[in-house]
């Protein structure tokens, strides 16, 4: 699909957007899925310079659970590009904050596989 087609899929998506309450968490949560869909795409440079932004400003995530997906964001990023070193350091920075979360959770489980593989 073409750039253009790109963008006029999501201006129509744009325009039925309806949000009953948009505050931080739901704009977390937007832009942690548009991240995620930027990866899945492997658009890892565009990816990075989003979870930089996020930790440039971490004063506003500093209490927020979900930041700390941003480190494994910045670890997936990094492993796209190729640079194992900062990917092996951001899986680290994720699996340390998630130490004692629980071992089932999905996203933890996935986490540790991934890095696993960067060994």
């Amino acid at each position: 699909m073409a750039p253009s087609d790109d963008l006029k899929i999501i201006a129509a998506q744009e325009q039925q957007l309806q949000f009953p309450r948009f505050d931080y968490d739901a704009a977390w949560q937007l832009g942690s899925r548009l991240r995620e869909l930027a990866l899945s795409r492997n658009v890892g440079v565009e990816a990075l310079s989003d979870f930089q932004t996020i930790f440039d400003n971490a004063g506003v995530i500093e209490n927020c659970p979900i930041g700390a997906l941003a480190h494994l964001g910045l670890g997936r990023a990094y492993a796209l590009e190729g640079d194992t070193a900062k990917a092996k350091a951001a899986y680290q920075d994720f699996l340390t904050l998630w130490k004692d979360a629980d071992p089932d959770i999905p996203v933890l489980k996935q986490a540790k596989a991934e890095y696993a593989k960067l060994r």
